[in-house]
């Protein structure tokens, strides 16, 4: 792509004029009034001192001053630094520092804490009323004259640093150029066939890749966003009936919840021409549910931060295999490689690390050479730490995160493997498994379960369907009822966090 993200709302500006664009809650955003606020503030930013290159930290729960911000900032020449709601004072301290970030945009509820916990040196822009003296409130930098000019920069340039989550130690910027993005938005909306007809409803949140590529592809192809704060199963439900939305985007959680909820039948959902799922894998039984229920085809996709979205997929009207993610994404490649030697390339079929290469793969890790050189081999094969196997077609499988592998007695147990399974029992509606220290075999698999409205507890029938579905060391040793899965902003489940839950 040869264009940059700051010039995304010019264009549709000009292509969709007063078309709406962006519908949150009971308000309605037309493309041109989104270009024109995101020129105001950009023009204001500026003024404040923004100069190309700069960092600016947008800190909100999904919202169309978000929105408006993250191009501004972009129209300014900025770097985006996206920051999870979930993100505690302390942890945004330490990103807005690595990051050296210049200003920090956002809500009050979010923002306000931040700066009582003593992160200073930024300049802060909160949405709403309520602001104190060391705050700007962001409707005044607003105001015209319109018609900013987009600060020039390289398509190559840096446009996103965003920070990953880890187990141990600091999450990592991973650097990402306009021409990444772009590439990474275009070619999901090719593949799941765009246009400027679609109404999508979200409730996915925008600094996370999955989010951002969906309210991005809006822009670049005249789709209409119905994008909500946060996700409620009947909430989501009657939107897509009242919107006559053609698109439902969503993690496996979301959809669990909605195919587990009261209110599915109470809403017509004939609008919808296909839904997609990421974030996480999703049971084959699930998947099958949720297009007998929805009535349309349910595409999996499957991405990381470190490539600016989604890095494989399935197109809409090709063949779909459930229970895979799909295949490389145009102008990218991926293979199977040894898990413990990168250089060699698995043979279909077989399990192996997961690497991609292409332009979206990320530029590296902020400030971090050691890391990026560890992620990135030479030849420009990125690391995914996705355990997967490739059948003859190329279509990808993913196993299991290579660190939530359980190793009990030697043998390799796959979480997703389990959960598969256990996901196709009649009264389960999520179901996680983690490792659990055993004194004999060192770790064992145990399930978490949250039961569908109604459904008894069934220990015999999931330990019966395990035993007849898996090997013997792979059922679970344990199964616990808990009334929700610990999970992060965008649904995902916090695997490292089940043990918490023991009883």
């Amino acid at each position: 792509m040869t264009i940059t993200l700051a010039e995304f709302p010019g264009l549709a500006a000009k292509k969709f004029g007063d078309r709406t664009a962006l519908v949150t809650g009971e308000r309605k955003f037309s493309f041109r009034e989104l270009d024109r606020l995101s020129g105001a503030l950009a023009q204001n930013l500026v003024k404040l001192g923004v100069e190309p290159g700069d960092r600016v930290t947008l800190y909100s729960p999904n919202c169309w001053e978000w929105i408006v911000s993250y191009y501004g900032a972009l129209k300014a020449g900025a770097i985006i630094n996206p920051i999870n709601v979930m993100l505690t004072p302390p942890e945004v301290a330490y990103v807005t520092r690595d990051c050296a970030a210049k200003v920090l945009i956002g809500s009050r509820e979010m923002v306000a804490p931040v700066v009582a916990a003593g992160v200073s040196g930024l300049t802060n822009v909160v949405f709403g009323s309520g602001v104190s003296e060391d705050m700007i409130p962001f409707d005044s930098l607003l105001a015209g004259p319109f018609g900013f000019e987009p600060v020039k920069v390289a398509p190559n340039a840096t446009c996103t640093i965003g920070y990953t989550s880890g187990t141990t130690g600091h999450p990592r910027g991973a650097m990402q150029s306009h021409r990444a993005v772009a590439t990474n938005v275009a070619m999901t909306a090719q593949m799941h066939l765009k246009t400027d007809r679609d109404v999508v409803v979200s409730a996915l949140p925008c600094p996370h890749v999955y989010g951002n590529v969906v309210f991005q592809a809006g822009m670049l192809c005249g789709c209409t966003l119905v994008m909500h704060a946060r996700f409620d199963a009947a909430e989501i439900l009657a939107s897509i009936e009242r919107h006559k939305a053609t698109v439902f985007e969503g993690v496996p959680t979301m959809y669990m919840y909605m195919l587990a909820s009261s209110h599915l039948e109470k809403y017509q959902l004939s609008s919808l021409t296909r839904c997609t799922v990421g974030g996480q894998t999703m049971p084959a039984a699930k998947m099958q549910e949720v297009e007998e229920r929805f009535g349309c085809p349910l595409i999996e996709l499957w991405g990381m931060t470190e490539l600016a979205g989604a890095g494989t997929t399935f197109p809409l009207y090709g063949e779909r295999k459930l229970g895979s993610i799909g295949v490389a994404m145009p102008y990218c490649e991926a293979r199977i490689a040894d898990a413990k030697d990168a250089a060699k390339t698995m043979p279909r079929g077989e399990v192996g690390e997961l690497m991609m290469r292409g332009p979206i793969v990320m530029q590296g890790y902020w400030a971090n050479a050691q890391a990026t050189h560890e992620a990135i081999e030479s030849d420009g094969w990125l690391h995914t730490g996705d355990l997967a196997s490739m059948d003859e077609d190329g279509a990808i499988f993913i196993v299991d995160r290579k660190k939530d592998m359980i190793n009990s007695s030697g043998f390799k147990i796959f979480p997703a493997e389990v959960e598969r399974v256990i996901a196709a029992h009649p009264g389960v509606a999520l179901v996680a498994v983690a490792g659990v220290p055993d004194p004999l075999k060192g770790e064992v698999a145990k399930a978490y379960v949250v039961l569908r409205p109604g459904a008894a507890e069934d220990v015999d029938g999931i330990m019966t369907l395990c035993r007849h579905e898996l090997a013997a060391y792979k059922v679970p040793r344990a199964v616990q009822f808990v009334r929700d899965l610990p999970k992060t902003s965008t649904g995902k489940i916090m695997r490292r966090r089940l043990t918490d839950l023991n009883e």
